[in-house]
């Protein structure tokens, strides 16, 4: 049963990406699931209320324009050519998304032996990589994200986008496709941790979904 539940997840949240009305995928475990690392409330109105209103703002944004016909990778690589709110809510949506599939309640998954071997060759250990990616959402200065991505070589690399970028958009320098990321907006942590971000980027690694970022690494890597 819980196999057939997230692939039927996997396939809505897929079907996001191809239809001209963006919704919301439903949150894959309660909101109470991640308490001890993320709190309850932050989660119900983190997705209810924030992720809601990127998907429903995006569908006002877009409508009546080309966009409406488009894909949300389609509209992401060409960005910058749109307006701001139109990047913006296509860019949280995306954003959220994805954030709610990289986390579980499940404890020590663990990474692929592929993406696990990736991530050694490329930043020398486990431990150097979470060093890493914990700098780069600790050193982003107000809000944005810290990101795991695939690049056009194949090879991973982790930077950081302001608000609510990603590396799928033509505005970034870093371009790629994102495998896990992490929100370090206000409103992803503040109610539990205040302002220690570094706490709550500490607490991530413990409900971190490394089968969907090992699944999400093998789609990248297949592409290119």
């Amino acid at each position: 049963m819980k196999i057939l539940k997230i692939a039927a997840i996997t396939a809505v949240f897929a079907a996001q990406f191809t239809m001209a009305q963006f919704k919301q995928t439903p949150l894959p475990y309660a909101y109470n699931a991640l308490e001890g690392n993320i709190d309850a409330q932050t989660m119900e109105i983190h997705y209810s209320k924030h992720g809601a209103a990127y998907a429903a703002n995006l569908n006002k944004a877009i409508a009546g324009t080309p966009q409406e016909k488009e894909t949300l990778y389609q509209i992401l690589s060409n960005v910058s050519k749109l307006p701001a709110a139109v990047r913006n809510n296509a860019g949280g949506h995306y954003n959220h998304e994805l954030f709610w599939t990289v986390l579980t309640p499940q404890k020590n998954t663990q990474p692929s032996a592929k993406l696990a071997k990736a991530i050694t060759e490329t930043f020398g250990s486990m431990d150097a990589f979470k060093e890493k990616m914990s700098k780069a959402g600790a050193d982003r200065f107000g809000s944005g994200w810290a990101w795991l991505s695939v690049g056009k070589d194949g090879k991973l690399f982790v930077s950081s986008t302001p608000n609510q970028d990603n590396p799928l958009m033509d505005v970034v320098e870093e371009k790629g496709t994102p495998i896990f990321g992490i929100d370090v907006w206000e409103h992803a942590y503040y109610l539990k941790y205040q302002n220690k971000r570094a706490d709550y980027l500490t607490a991530i690694w413990n409900v971190t979904n490394w089968k969907e970022i090992s699944r999400r690494y093998d789609e990248a890597i297949s592409k290119k």
